[in-house]
């Protein structure tokens, strides 16, 4: 009889450790997060802390005895309390469903705050963005600079529902230093400019041309002013300063010191005015080999007019 009884609660006790327990689907889904390394002991715990499972040990000895538990995938699942165990150890078999994302179109030629103002529709926070792009800094060979306006580079980024503001910034400067690693820099730096002056003159050219052909022509416009030590003359750097691009210009504006008047101070404006797309830096890095000082938008026609000739500028209405 004691060989019998001994026989019985052995039996139940494997009964007990490889069964599971009836399917009560209930509450809402729960974001369960599977960290890479974790084992088939460590995803029962993470299930039982976020209420999948009620028991984790049980679930452990159930997903060994199916032969389960070193196939499962990490990453974020959303799974719901009262699961079936083997439709629970399916999902993790088979690995987290692609995340839903929502895309985020940053144009050529927006500033950083223009950037801001989007995020709400693809669920991050502006303020948890500008955080982190204020910790961020330049990619190599930029050196360290406060303001980080020009290096979140214009494309449409794909953007995961529970994706973080510091991942989006690490996205677009990823994008940024993969377009930039793609200029030939050469004549630019024969020219003595550094990498973050390329930077800076394609956010001027990429909110002063108005179509793709005068890009070359006003990167020219530039370069040309730069040697002979003419001050650049250009309103979207003024623009840039007054924080709206249809701002209207006044007078004070013109006599203003501030850094970022080019009809006050020679030179470049001590940052880049928006974010360049990649023709704009092609164009910083070769200008068109013109003699160009000055250019003047011409009413009913997209392209502008160049010219060296300050008269005829003047004739042109500049």
């Amino acid at each position: 009889m004691a060989a019998a009884a001994v026989v019985v609660t052995a039996t139940r006790g494997l009964f007990a450790s490889t069964s599971k327990p009836a399917a009560d689907p209930h509450g809402p889904a729960v974001v369960v997060v599977i960290p890479h390394g974790t084992d088939a002991a460590g995803v029962a715990g993470i299930l039982a802390k976020d209420g999948v499972i009620s028991d984790a040990g049980r679930f452990r000895d159930y997903a060994k005895a199916q032969g389960e538990g070193s196939d499962f995938h990490t990453g974020t699942y959303s799974l719901r309390a009262g699961t079936d165990w083997d439709i629970i150890m399916s999902n993790l078999d088979a690995g987290p469903a692609p995340l839903p994302t929502k895309k985020l179109f940053v144009p050529e030629g927006f500033r950083n705050t223009e950037i801001a103002a989007r995020l709400p529709a693809v669920g991050i926070s502006p303020r948890a963005w500008t955080k982190a792009v204020e910790r961020a800094v330049p990619p190599p060979g930029f050196g360290h600079h406060q303001n980080m306006e020009g290096f979140l580079f214009p494309a449409t980024y794909s953007v995961t529902k529970h994706e973080t503001a510091q991942a989006l910034v690490t996205q677009q400067l990823s994008a940024f230093r993969n377009n930039f690693d793609e200029l030939d820099l050469h004549y630019a730096h024969s020219k003595n400019l550094t990498d973050y002056d390329v930077l800076i003159i394609a956010s001027m050219i990429e909110r002063e041309a108005r179509v793709p052909g005068d890009r070359a022509k006003v990167s020219a416009v530039i370069y040309n002013r730069l040697h002979d030590h003419i001050k650049l003359g250009i309103d979207a750097t003024i623009l840039y300063h007054l924080g709206s691009w249809s701002a209207t210009i006044h007078q004070s504006d013109i006599d203003s010191l501030e850094p970022y008047n080019t009809r006050k101070h020679l030179g470049l404006p001590p940052t880049p005015i928006c974010d360049p797309g990649l023709a704009s830096l092609e164009a910083a890095a070769h200008p068109a080999h013109v003699d160009y000082l000055y250019y003047v938008a011409i009413p009913g026609k997209s392209a502008m007019y160049f010219t060296r000739s300050f008269a005829d500028f003047k004739a042109h209405g500049g």
